[in-house]
């Protein structure tokens, strides 16, 4: 049900996409910490809702549509915002882009294989991805202004966040290549289907 805490704790990152985006606008350092504490809490609610779904056995459809949904509208809504301010920077912008392509590829895989009853499975390897993102999208957002707020502006934030977010756009591409491989290989099986073949087991990892 919408109303089961998995869910709305799901839903509450959609609700944050819109006050982060005002915060991080102000471009002020009280703006530009407030929309980090925003996002860090948003992201901790994709760690939340999982757990809890599992250990109350409160399992839907619902949740697992809106799940990869919140996550990709809260990045994406992050990383065009940065990109739009001009506080990625020129090295920052590539991975960025790496990584919002990987998420339409991932989009489209789903709702193909949707379409014949396979799921696609997330794999730890891209557990580990988008713990990485989140964590270099909250630099980001952050910035050397929050720094200097906090009086650790020794700490290069901004550039701690680039480096992130390239680590995590190489994870992106290994994880992109290993769904598309798994969801051609299941392409694959499906018309074998079709024709009156046995089509191949797949297990992604």
């Amino acid at each position: 049900m919408l109303t089961d805490l998995p869910n709305v704790l799901t839903l509450s990152r959609v609700a944050a996409i819109p006050v982060l985006i005002v915060l991080a606008s102000l471009r002020t350092p009280v703006g530009d910490l407030a929309a980090c504490l925003v996002f860090a809490a948003a992201a901790i609610t994709d760690y939340l809702d999982g757990r809890l779904a599992r250990s109350r056995q409160q399992f839907s459809d619902l949740g697992r549509m809106l799940d990869p949904i919140a996550d990709k509208l809260l990045v994406g809504a992050v990383l065009i915002m940065l990109a739009g301010d001009g506080r990625l920077g020129a090295w920052g912008l590539y991975p960025a882009i790496v990584i919002m392509l990987r998420e339409i590829l991932v989009s489209g895989l789903r709702e193909f294989l949707a379409e014949i009853r396979v799921g696609l499975p997330v794999t730890r390897l891209a557990k580990w991805k988008t713990g990485v993102q989140m964590g270099a999208l909250g630099m980001l957002l952050a910035g050397n202004s929050t720094a200097a707020l906090l009086h650790i502006s020794w700490l290069p934030v901004w550039l701690l966040g680039t480096i992130l977010l390239w680590i995590s756009a190489l994870l992106t591409i290994v994880t992109g290549w290993d769904y598309l491989v798994a969801g051609l290989r299941h392409a694959d099986g499906s018309a074998r289907r079709k024709s009156g073949g046995e089509a191949p087991k797949i297990h992604v990892s």
